[in-house]
């Protein structure tokens, strides 16, 4: 019988994964400490930087990127691009990236494509088909009257819309909505699993069997780019 990974395997794969977290929110929030380093007047430092206490990152990284970012320790220079293209099965695909080598991003996210049969696009060939939206999204479980609390403080809040599947209830906002519905929600008590600003797409691609799997490959190779921030497709897997 064949034995499994060991305890240091699967820490060392624990850590490697908690590292390229920390990475791409060091990068988030170097890059939105440009706009100012008070949280309170910089709506997408304070996001960045409620994602990073939410991954249990110190407090002390969190202040060095800060620094770094609105120039008081010497920042790197990461610019923010954007590359949409296609997958099988006509997939639309976004992947925002941040780098401070363009060559290099450019190649990997082309290289990913191309393994799993998909194909770069030019600058607005796929955005058109996605929407940015707000999402806040809560454990639900079986618990009706916590989805129901929920729902009746987003409306409450002018929240855009509210959904519950399978134990998970999401709130959507518009983007320039999306602080005053989380904390709306915040101050009654709800504190949610997810909350970020996002791209969803307008209409979906249904896919399955080999083809979906291959469309799966390339989301994942795509993601674990050390230059990429975050991967979005209006893939539907039957």
């Amino acid at each position: 019988m064949g034995r499994g990974p060991s305890i240091e395997n699967r820490k060392g794969a624990e850590d490697a994964r908690r590292g390229k977290l920390f990475t791409k929110l060091i990068r988030e929030i170097t890059v939105a400490a440009r706009g100012g380093a008070e949280p309170a007047t910089n709506a997408r430092l304070r996001m960045a930087i409620d994602k990073a206490l939410s991954a249990n990152m110190s407090k002390d990284t969190l202040s060095r990127a800060v620094k770094r970012g609105s120039g008081a320790a010497g920042a790197e220079q990461l610019e923010e691009i954007r590359y949409e293209g296609y997958g099988p099965g006509g997939v639309a695909i976004m992947v925002d990236c941040m780098t401070d080598n363009r060559t290099r991003t450019v190649g990997e996210v082309r290289h990913a494509f191309t393994k799993e049969g998909g194909h770069l696009g030019a600058d607005g060939s796929v955005s058109y088909l996605f929407r940015h939206i707000g999402v806040i999204g809560f454990e639900t479980g079986a618990d009706a009257a916590l989805a129901e609390k929920i729902l009746e403080c987003a409306l409450e809040a002018a929240a855009e819309d509210v959904t519950t599947d399978d134990g998970w209830t999401e709130v959507l906002s518009l983007p320039e909505g999306f602080e005053a519905v989380k904390q709306a929600l915040l101050a009654a008590g709800l504190a949610p699993a997810q909350a970020d600003l996002a791209w969803r797409a307008s209409t979906t691609v249904p896919l399955e069997g080999a083809q979906a799997e291959t469309v799966a490959k390339l989301l994942e190779r795509l993601e674990e780019l050390d230059d990429v921030q975050h991967v979005y497709a209006n893939a539907n897997v039957q």
